[in-house]
């Protein structure tokens, strides 16, 4: 066993410290102080959760260094929720001193002696589980359950692992991604009755991402919420208008959501000119191999957001598709070189380690909190002090929630729907994004006809700022500048600054339209009467730009305001309203 240290953690005074030299590199002290409880309690069970980026693979190969020290345990499972991840843990085993086999298969039953462990994916239990028990049981395992959420996948691979490593001797369980809500217990985790009766995960050490922004683990990240009027035409040849992040039913907002994604369509393109806009600035000002992802729903949209993106970044970008053999080597040749950007349909949602990413454009329609969480824990690992992180995304009422609450902490409960108050329904979302080959007939004839692009707002910290602007304006060119190393009050502090800057520039904008009013002028021509269109698109704009000022006076979500206008006014979404009725409520809202 290794010599003891003393250890301060919390009231702790004295645990055995790790002694394995291949794993002397210093722990955060998040890691320190989970590893001081595991050692002094040494649980058969313990769940650690984590943020993304904040070194739970360190961790986990840590306590599995001493387990293997102290003969503890004989033998080490790894068990992860895809190829990619086994090959990054055995990489990663084998710097800390401990070989592990991630070309281990089913049907060879055995590896070499050589060999302290294997590494293996949930689905590859779920096929045998009854092999693996055998292995587990022949000798003393540690087994390592990596994102420990996907054993609650399905029932069948819940009920596989529990069957396979009961008899480990410890049973490591990492996460780094909020749980669902459902009715599936996940094996091996704690669960204790909350408040309201339902019961909770319960985990053993937590370290959320707040605590690693504090601590300096992370980057900051700045969400980038991109809205705009989309327009499309149905199947019965009825054509819509509306602009994203508008209250609207789930079918309207995902067809809204859907038009904008189009790579054909106007949003697309100005949302990756304006993002690798700001990859150029983060690449001039601190960050020179600062890196961009655009995560896309299927791999036809990813084929043509590569072409938009060639032109306006004048450098191919790498595409890494999930049935590509040569997906894992990809993405390692990317993240050790100096392109720019990355595209991938799923590939890099979850545990891929790419330090240099610092750019993401969020164009997918996956809305449920575990993928938003893991796709943003692509951006967060901080190399440096200063480094941040940049996100464009839908302006959706759905995204802009998960953004807004990227702090807060989530756990498994049972029986309970994860996003209960926000008249969300996800089987909706889904229904509504689905392609053209799995909806059938009918959706075929579905046609995006277009979307206008303009920053909404920016996020940060919990927090909008910003009025809405349009892409490609002076406006949106200040928050596409912002400085490339700066802290998280510094972040906080120019964004306040940039809207402050905006409101006074309105203000003073107004100011001198009413005097010019005054002046006296000599007499116009009478203008052309406008049309019905351009009448409705104006009131539109200036509805959703008076929401945005009363969001920032008072705090209260879009959403939420438009809601409260239809309740006073009456009438449909602003997306079908009339001119009379966006009029009263402009009228109502510049009362307030």
């Amino acid at each position: 066993m290794s010599e003891t240290t003393k250890v301060r953690d919390g009231g702790a005074t004295s645990a055995p410290e790790p002694a394995h030299d291949a794993t002397a590199r210093p722990l955060r002290a998040w890691q320190r102080r989970a590893l001081t409880k595991y050692l002094t309690r040494k649980p058969k069970d313990f769940l650690a959760v984590a943020t993304p980026g904040a070194g739970k693979t360190v961790f986990g190969l840590r306590v599995a260094a001493e387990l293997l020290s102290d003969r503890t345990v004989e033998a080490v499972t790894i068990v992860t929720p895809t190829e990619h991840l086994k090959h990054q843990w055995a990489e990663s085993a084998e710097r800390a001193g401990i070989a592990i086999d991630s070309n281990f298969r089913n049907s060879d039953g055995v590896t070499s002696p050589d060999y302290q462990g294997v590494a293996v994916t949930y689905a590859q239990v779920a096929a045998h589980p009854s092999l693996h028990r055998v292995r587990t049981e022949n000798r003393k395992t540690l087994v390592i359950l990596d994102e420990i959420h996907h054993a609650g996948d399905s029932k069948s691979w819940g009920d596989a692992i529990y069957e396979a490593f009961t008899p480990a001797v410890r049973r490591l369980a990492l996460t780094g991604t909020p749980f669902r809500s459902d009715d599936s217990p996940i094996p091996f985790v704690t669960y204790e009755p909350d408040a309201d009766g339902a019961l909770r995960s319960k985990p053993d050490h937590s370290y959320n991402y707040a605590d690693a922004l504090a601590d300096g683990v992370v980057r900051p990240v700045v969400f980038l919420a991109y809205s705009g009027e989309a327009s499309w035409r149905t199947s019965a040849g009825d054509e819509f208008t509306a602009r994203l992040g508008e209250p609207l039913t789930a079918e309207q907002n995902a067809r809204a959501w859907r038009t904008a994604l189009d790579p054909s369509g106007e949003w697309i393109p100005a949302v990756f000119e304006a993002a690798d806009t700001r990859l150029t600035q983060l690449r001039t000002s601190g960050m020179p191999d600062a890196g961009g992802l655009v995560i896309a729903t299927d791999q036809e949209s990813a084929r043509a957001y590569a072409k938009i993106l060639a032109r306006i970044a004048g450098e191919q970008p790498v595409v890494v598709l999930s049935d590509d053999p040569r997906a894992t080597k990809r993405i390692a040749e990317f993240s050790e070189s100096e392109q720019r950007w990355l595209v991938a349909v799923r590939m890099v949602s979850e545990g891929v380690d790419v330090p240099r990413l610092a750019v993401g454009v969020y164009a997918t329609s996956a809305s449920t909190p575990l993928f938003f969480a893991q796709a943003i824990g692509r951006f967060v690992r901080s190399r440096r002090p200063g480094e941040t992180a940049s996100v464009f995304l839908p302006s959706v009422p759905v995204l802009l929630e998960l953004a807004s609450e990227l702090e807060a902490e989530r756990d498994h409960v049972l029986g309970k729907p994860h996003r209960e108050k926000s008249g969300w329904d996800d089987e909706l979302i889904v229904a509504a994004n689905r392609t053209d080959n799995e909806r059938g007939e009918e959706e075929k004839s579905f046609t995006s006809l277009g979307a206008s692009a303009e920053l909404d707002q920016v996020i940060y910290d919990g927090n909008s700022f910003g009025t809405p602007v349009l892409a490609g304006s002076e406006e949106e060119q200040e928050y596409l500048g912002l400085p490339g190393l700066l802290d998280a009050d510094q972040v906080r502090m120019l964004l306040r600054k940039r809207q402050e800057e905006q409101l006074a520039k309105a203000k003073r904008n107004k100011a001198k339209e009413t005097e010019g009013t005054k002046a006296e002028k000599p007499p116009a021509p009478t203008p052309r009467p406008a049309s019905v269109n351009e009448r409705l698109k104006a009131l539109r704009k200036e509805l959703n730009t008076l929401v945005g000022l009363y969001h920032h006076r008072t705090r209260k979500p879009h959403g939420v305001i438009h809601n409260e206008l239809r309740r006073i006014c009456g009438g449909p979404p602003t997306a079908m309203a009339t001119v009379e009725q966006l009029e009263e409520r402009i009228a109502t809202l510049r009362s307030w």
